[in-house]
């Protein structure tokens, strides 16, 4: 193939994507509340992403939240490096429910374990939101057979029956930081979601304290991907067994 086809051939492969991604963030600028979101917290968020050495140009996120501390952690890293960075933590504007994973409609539990961004919201009710794939694939085997709820979201405003408000102001960045990530090519953003920080204190705290043993080795469970993380500074790949048991590999 000669110099010339070869760029013709990458225009053709590459271009279309790049159009896509553009409009993904196009298309969510339409709305009105998405425009105001990114004239308002564009600049700052790009700003942070230089200052902890990120590529603002070239970035992926990571999401983690702390049901007891009642704090979402939003990280990031340059595409192609390995360890994430913390760029933010918003707190919970309210909460709802007790430790321990959602297992139906109704229970007006936070869901714990390990989740992706399913859907963006630009009309929510609750100003902004990010939809999470709730129930997962363990959700789906450990909780009650089709009554397992759905529809829980991070948004906007204070308000909650299992889901994480973290405030319309906070809901703006993080859905900017979301759009632009997803604009830049990243189909699945993580959400991982524990009932606390899983440190040796808290994870034994809680163990002693908490009579359903089932759900103290559900945290075991999840335990693992913590530590890890905490590590290593990135999340294995992780996968769910015909038990519900999620099973992490390097």
């Amino acid at each position: 193939m000669n110099p010339r086809s070869f760029i013709l051939f990458l225009l053709t492969v590459l271009f279309p994507l790049q159009l896509i991604s553009d409009d993904f963030r196009t298309q969510q600028r339409k709305y009105e509340r998405v425009k105001n979101a990114f004239e308002e917290k564009e600049v700052d968020f790009k700003t942070q992403l230089a200052l902890k050495g990120v590529d603002k140009e070239n970035f992926e996120i990571y999401i983690r939240g702390f049901k007891m501390e009642e704090t979402l952690e939003l990280w990031a890293r340059t595409k192609g490096k390995t360890t994430w960075v913390n760029i933010r933590s918003y707190p919970f504007c309210s909460s709802v429910g007790a430790l321990g994973p959602k297992r139906q409609q109704g229970d007006f539990q936070i869901p714990e374990g390990f989740y992706t961004i399913s859907e963006f919201n630009p009309s929510s009710d609750f100003h902004l939101s990010l939809k999470i794939n709730y129930p997962n694939a363990s959700d789906s085997i450990l909780g009650k057979k089709g009554d397992y709820g759905d529809l829980i979201y991070i948004h906007g405003g204070c308000q909650t029956i299992g889901c994480i408000p973290i405030s319309d102001d906070k809901i703006k960045e993080l859905y900017v930081a979301a759009v632009l990530a997803r604009s830049k090519g990243q189909t699945s953003i993580a959400v991982h979601l524990f009932p606390a920080r899983l440190n040796y204190a808290n994870y034994r705290a809680l163990s002693e304290r908490t009579a359903d043993k089932s759900i103290v080795r559900f945290w075991g469970n999840i335990r693992t991907c913590y530590q890890y993380f905490e590590e290593f500074g990135e999340y294995p790949n992780i996968t769910v067994n015909e038990d519900g048991r999620y099973l992490f590999k390097r």
